[in-house]
Parts: C-alpha cells; structure tokens; sequence
C-alpha cells in the first residue's frame, strides 16, 4: 500500500482577485495516523485508467511542473524546497475570476502500485471547498454544540497523481478535478499542469463510444425517420457489442450494430466530421477498456419517457416492442413478454 514520506502544505488564493499566497516555512509534521487518513483522502479518487502525459511545445524541460516534479524524484528530501515553487506556479495560473483558493499539498509516496507495477509518485491536490460541521462536547451542566468549517474528507476537489515512469515522454499521471467543469477549470489540467491525454485502449474505448453515443442521439434521426424505441435498440446494440467483445473492428462493429448500408454510410460520414470537429484520433481496431465501457454505459440512456405517465426501460430484442396509432389518434407501444417479476 502506498504510504506517505514527505508532505508539504501551503494555501493559494486567486491572484486576480489580490488574494494572498500563504508559504510555509516547513515541511507539515504528521504522524502515522494523519498520514493514513490523508493518504486515504487523497488516494481514493483516483479510480480511473485515463492517464496523461506532461507536454510542451518547445522542450519538457520548460514544463514548470514536469521540471519540479523530476527534481523531487531525483531528490525527495527536497520536496518542500520544489513546493514552494509549485504553490507559486499553481498561484500565476490562478486568475480566472471563479477559481476558488485553497489550500494545496505537494505529496512524496512511497510503495506505490501502478498496474502492476511497484513504483513512487508525486501527488498534488488542492482543497477549495469547506463544509460545516457540528462539534459535540458533553460538560458539566450538560452538552455543548458549536458549528465549525472544515474539508470534507470523502471528496477530493482537484488532485494529481505523477507516477516515476516514462519520464524522457513526460512521465504518467492521473487526474482530478471534482469542482470545475467550465472554462476555469482549465486552469488545473491545462495552465498549470500542461498536459496531453495518452491515447491508451481506455481513451479509445471512451472516445468511440463517445461517437457512437452521439450519431445514434443527434444525427441518426435527422437521416431516417424511426421511433425512440428504434433509437433505445441502436444504443443497447452500440453499448452490448462493447461488453461482448475484447478487441475493436470499426467494419464489424458497423455491421453487427447498424446492420443496413445506407446507415452504415450515415454513420461513416459523421464519425468522418466528428473526428475533423474535435481533433480526435481514434484507431479502427484497438483492445477494449472494460473500464471505459463502463463508465460511458452510464450515459447510454434505454429510457423510453411517456409523458408525464411512462418510463419504459428498453434493455434489448426490440421484436417485443410495437409502436402504432388507435382509431381516435392516441399513440400506443404494445409490449410483449414471457415472464411476469
């Protein structure tokens, strides 16, 4: 398990909005309970295999964190020394008027396992949220009840884990951000980390199901005229030939999920405008991440809504649904079943 052998916390504000950068003088002093309680705080978000890499334009060496973080591997009783100069970098990327301030912990691991693999990172992860919470004593006369603000310890709000390998391709990282999701978030990822996502069987897995998911939902029924229920089928096909397959054919995924040419041609030509639109790489053929299968299953929506009356869960064999119209005009889906749970 991996454990923590050096710490260093300091506390950044937003800089456009003149708000302070707190400095320690010192290495933060815990002893092994604090250790195992941050180490599980900071540690158990990270629950994916989306990895990314450092990036610069001109050299790796001009990546500020990249340069920090290899100095602390190289020495790790220098942590602090190298915190003081990631507080102050994280401190100039700070200046969208949202990002919150926070306190931010510059982390040293030990014994640390990455697939597989025994190795030692780097975290560094930021608090910006506080919760209240009631503090309890009982006295003399009776109980005591005072309010006070703290960090929640179940959710991390940013956190980066470096990993020591790869380091001449810009080492491997993990990534958090539970907070911000707009245009300030991209502080995190992009202003202060400066990162590029790898390209590995888990992006490409999330990638294509990404491009499936939104053919089927916003271009699939401008081209053809089918019902909901015909849309429901085409999402559990995309998602169920994911989950019943190891590897990726593009050809057999299109002929086993869409099945009719001229659907095939539709998707072809939107996948095509899709890639050019977002810049995205994506192979014909690639292992497939169980992972990310289910993690974009989530989104994969088999809801068939009736107005305000229905939710009808469409999980697969479409032969057993019929949609048609009464002699009064009332819409209607008749349903056909074996057995009654």
């Amino acid at each position: 398990m991996a454990t923590i052998e050096h710490i260093s916390v300091h506390k950044a504000g937003n800089k456009q909005l003149d708000e302070t950068l707190y400095i320690s003088k010192q290495p933060l002093k815990a002893d092994d309970n604090l250790k195992t309680l941050l180490s599980d705080f900071f540690l158990r978000a990270f629950k994916t295999e989306e990895y990314y890499s450092f990036q610069h334009d001109s050299s790796l060496d001009l990546n500020e964190v990249y340069t920090y973080v290899k100095a602390i591997f190289e020495n790790p009783e220098h942590l602090h020394e190298q915190s003081i100069n990631l507080v102050k970098h994280l401190y100039n990327q700070s200046v969208h008027p949202k990002i919150k301030g926070g306190e931010f912990y510059v982390v040293y691991f030990k014994d640390f396992h990455l697939n597989g693999v025994e190795t030692d990172a780097v975290g560094l992860f930021k608090t910006e949220n506080k919760d209240t919470y009631l503090e309890v004593e009982a006295i003399v006369d009776g109980i005591e009840v005072e309010s006070r603000e703290g960090i929640n310890i179940n959710k991390l709000d940013k956190g980066c884990l470096i990993y020591n390998q790869e380091k001449e391709k810009g080492y491997v990282l993990s990534i958090v951000d539970n907070v911000n999701k707009g245009t300030e978030a991209q502080y995190w990822k992009d202003d202060f980390l400066h990162v590029l996502i790898q390209n590995n069987d888990f992006h490409q897995t999330n990638q294509f199901m990404g491009i499936a998911k939104n053919f089927v939902t916003k271009q699939l029924t401008e081209d053809f005229d089918m019902s909901k229920a015909e849309q429901i089928d085409y999402l559990n096909r995309s998602v169920e030939y994911f989950k019943t397959h190891d590897t990726f054919d593009k050809q057999q995924f299109e002929e086993e999920v869409f099945h009719h040419e001229n659907v095939i041609e539709s998707f072809r030509r939107f996948d095509e405008h899709y890639r050019n639109e977002h810049v995205m790489e994506v192979a014909d053929n690639f292992d497939i991440s169980a992972q990310a299968v289910k993690k974009q299953a989530r989104i994969f929506k088999s809801v068939l809504k009736l107005d305000k009356n229905f939710h009808i869960y469409i999980h697969g064999n479409r032969d057993m649904i019929e949609q048609g119209v009464d002699e009064n005009g009332r819409k209607f889906y008749k349903i056909y079943f074996e057995h009654e749970s």
